[in-house]
């Protein structure tokens, strides 16, 4: 069986361009639906290793996680270039850009 971990990682990896995913969202879809500070921990500690589109995932009210500004400006211009358009200075529009396919946990090629 498939760690966590491992799944969270292919879920992100997988989140096409100009989409964005929920911390949750990825946390349900990994098999741990409060496991959402589980994602966090992966994308800072394992991020660059696997070289995972970190951009793409914000939290549940829509907005850039990050508080530190140059943080906060590196993902929003990232999110900017693939196409995504805020709806004020943090937010995204969730409706329009999340991932909106609910999927089994062996689906997530799919995404």
């Amino acid at each position: 069986m498939e760690s966590f971990t491992s799944r969270a990682i292919e879920i992100i990896k997988n989140i096409p361009l100009g989409k964005v995913m929920t911390y949750g969202q990825v946390a349900k879809l990994a098999g741990s639906p409060r496991g959402a500070r589980q994602v966090v921990r992966i994308l800072h500690s394992m991020g660059q290793k696997y070289q995972l589109p970190w951009h793409r995932v914000i939290n549940a009210k829509g907005e850039i996680g990050i508080q530190d500004e140059e943080g906060f400006l590196r993902q929003k211009r990232l999110l900017q270039n693939e196409g995504v358009k805020f709806t004020n200075e943090r937010t995204i529009n969730l409706k329009e850009y999340q991932v909106s396919v609910v999927l089994e946990k062996e689906d997530v090629d799919l995404i």
